[in-house]
């Protein structure tokens, strides 16, 4: 799913990961760093997809709430396990989103 954002300037993280072959429990833990991503004060979306290389991008008010959301305790150790066991590699970006367009064909 796109997510829905608001009107630039916002905030995305992009996070592009490949896999270990060690990653028992990594789908039940990505899913649970969603859900407890939405409750965070300034998340505004996530997109995510996965074949071979994953890219997640989550979207966020400004750079304090990313802040507050890499501080979070479930989400440091999540990604304490992920350093350990889950990914072979993995790049954090930080990017200010200046503008954005978008296009949606309806069938009519």
């Amino acid at each position: 799913m796109i997510a829905n954002t608001p009107k630039p300037p916002y905030y995305a993280v992009v996070f592009t990961s490949v896999l270990s072959e060690k990653n028992t429990e990594y789908d039940k833990m990505a899913a649970k760093m969603n859900l407890l991503a939405k409750e965070q004060d300034g998340f505004l979306g996530v997109e995510t997809a996965r074949e071979g290389v994953g890219i997640t991008v989550s979207y966020w008010k400004n750079k304090t709430a990313i802040k507050k959301w890499k501080a979070h305790l479930a989400h440091s150790e999540a990604r304490k396990k992920g350093k350990e066991e889950w990914y072979k590699l993995f790049k954090v970006r930080i990017c200010k989103v200046e503008s954005d367009y978008s296009f949606e064909k309806l069938n009519k």
